[in-house]
């Protein structure tokens, strides 16, 4: 009885051992994390102090242009990998400690990277894997302790899901708690966008 007992624990552990690795891979929709909602900007704007010479220096990083091949839908599992595998491959670091000046934005050095670094790596990163640049938006905010702060938008038709180095989760512009303050133009990202609405 014992042994047969100890069978059918062990049977039991392998069947939700099964479970939970088909769950994991399912690949999520970002229609399943929230409802359709979008930032609507009434306003150009001029661009952070720090992004001033951001197109100068990153072409990609303002580029409306789709590269060959790109993917028209990618799942809401393999952006979370994107922004969970680049938050762990950095140390944050200030632009005061890297560069000696309050504002820099630049891709992370070996030394690290502040928020808008991370956000321009993540936005490197999946142009390179094929998203439609003009799906990929850097956003500067106000962080839940209204902090100065910036991440990375990518807007899908389901709503903008934020990439933040604060967090490993992919949340919906709402959740997040922050004051969205500007953004790059989703017509053309050589431009920035302030004074948001819900669409």
């Amino acid at each position: 009885m014992k042994r047969t007992a100890n069978r059918r624990h062990s049977i039991v552990r392998r069947i939700r051992f099964a479970i939970a690795v088909t769950t994991c891979a399912v690949s999520i929709p970002f229609s399943a994390l929230a409802a359709n909602s979008h930032l609507v900007a009434t306003i150009q704007i001029a661009p952070p102090s720090g992004a001033k010479a951001l197109c100068q220096t990153y072409r990609w990083a303002c580029s409306s242009t789709k590269l060959e091949g790109s993917k028209s839908a990618i799942s809401a599992d393999f952006i979370n990998q994107i922004n969970t595998q680049i938050n762990r491959s950095y140390k944050e670091i200030s632009d005061s400690q890297q560069y000696r000046t309050v504002e820099h934005w630049a891709l992370p050095t070996a030394r690290g990277g502040d928020c808008e670094d991370f956000a321009l790596m993540k936005k490197h990163k999946l142009i390179r894997m094929g998203i439609d640049p003009k799906h990929l938006l850097l956003a500067t905010v106000l962080d839940r302790k209204r902090n100065s702060h910036a991440v990375l938008i990518y807007r899908t038709k389901n709503g903008d899901f934020v990439l933040d180095n604060l967090t490993n989760r992919i949340r919906n512009w709402q959740d997040t708690g922050y004051i969205f303050l500007r953004m790059q133009d989703p017509v053309n990202p050589q431009r920035w966008v302030a004074g948001f609405k819900s669409s």
